[in-house]
C-alpha cells in the first residue's frame, strides 16, 4: 500500500458455490481521489463493495483501509432503497444518525455534533429541505441526504453503490459534481459503482473496470481502449466515441445491433 492510498485491494478472489465472481482483483484509491467502479449488471461490483466493507470474506487477497482522523474508516451509500413518505424522520435526523445511530438509547448530541450535522447539510446543498421528511424528497435530494449521512463522521473512504441509478440527467450531473467537490474538500477517497461511465468520465481521477471476474484500473484514457478492454473481456470489443459518449460494443454482436447502437447514443452507455 502506498503512503497516500486510502484503500488498497490486492489479489482479491471471491467465489459463490464454486463459481468465481472476482479473480485477483487489485487496485488502489488515494486520499481525495474520485474513482469510478464500472461494470455491467452482474459483473461483481456489489460483491467487491461488500468485500471492502467486510460483509463477506474473500477466498484470498487483502483489503486495507487507512483510518480517518477521527477513527471513521468507511462511509457507505447503499443501492437505492424505498423510503416510506410518512416515515417521521427529517433530513436533519437522517444525517445525525450517521453520528449516533449505533448508540443505545436516546441520543444526547453536543453542540459540536449539531454543528457537524449543519455543516454537512450545507456541504451537500440540503439546507433548504433539512426539516422535511426524507421520504417526501425527490431522488436527487435523498441522495444528497444519504451522502451527508455517510460523510458526517469524516471517513477516509466513501463507497457508493449505483447512486446514479434512476436519477434524471440533471440530478445525475449535480450528484457527480457534488461528489467531485466533496472528495477534494475533505480529502476523502470516493469509489462509486455504476454501469454507465459517461456521466463520470469528465471528472473522475481513476477507473476500475470489472468484466469476466477480473479488473483493470488506471486513468480513464488508459483503460477505456479497445486493446485493454478486449484483453479484459477475453474477446474483441470496440471502444467507440459517438456524440461525446463512449460506447463499448462486443464484436460478436450482430451487425444490425451494432448499427442501431451507433445511431442511438442514448442507449450506448451500457457495457456488454
Amino acid at each position: 500500500m502506498t503512503d497516500t492510498a486510502a484503500l488498497s485491494v490486492h489479489g482479491l478472489r471471491v467465489s459463490f458455490s464454486g463459481r468465481p465472481v472476482l479473480k485477483d482483483v487489485q487496485f488502489e484509491v488515494a486520499a481525495g481521489e474520485f474513482c469510478a467502479l464500472i461494470g455491467a449488471n452482474g459483473s461483481g461490483k456489489t460483491t467487491l463493495l461488500k468485500a471492502i466493507l467486510g460483509l463477506l470474506r474473500p477466498q484470498s487477497g487483502e483489503v486495507r483501509i487507512e483510518p480517518g482522523a477521527a477513527g471513521a474508516r468507511i462511509g457507505y451509500v447503499p443501492q437505492k432503497i424505498s423510503i416510506d413518505p410518512y416515515l417521521p424522520l427529517r433530513s436533519r435526523d437522517v444525517v445525525a444518525l450517521g453520528l449516533d445511530g449505533a448508540r443505545w438509547g436516546w441520543p444526547r448530541r453536543s453542540r459540536a455534533d449539531d454543528a457537524r450535522v449543519q455543516e454537512m447539510l450545507e456541504a451537500v446543498g440540503a439546507i433548504e429541505f433539512a426539516e422535511r421528511r426524507v421520504g417526501q424528497l425527490s431522488g436527487g435530494q435523498q441522495q444528497r441526504v444519504l451522502i451527508a449521512h455517510a460523510l458526517v463522521r469524516r471517513p477516509r473512504l466513501l463507497l457508493l453503490d449505483e447512486p446514479l441509478a434512476n436519477l434524471d440527467v440533471r440530478s445525475t450531473a449535480e450528484i457527480v459534481a457534488l461528489l467531485r467537490r466533496l472528495s477534494a474538500q475533505y480529502r476523502t477517497a470516493v469509489l462509486l459503482s455504476a454501469h454507465d461511465m459517461n456521466p463520470l468520465l469528465a471528472v473522475i481521477d481513476r477507473i476500475v473496470y470489472l468484466a469476466s471476474c477480473c479488473a483493470v484500473s488506471g486513468k480513464a484514457d488508459e483503460v477505456i481502449r479497445t486493446e485493454v478492454l478486449s484483453r479484459l473481456y477475453g474477446y474483441h470489443v470496440d471502444v467507440v466515441r459517438v456524440h461525446g459518449r463512449v460506447v463499448v460494443i462486443a464484436a460478436h454482436e450482430p451487425e444490425e445491433i451494432r448499427a442501431a447502437l451507433a445511431r442511438d447514443p442514448v442507449h450506448t452507455a451500457q457495457v456488454p
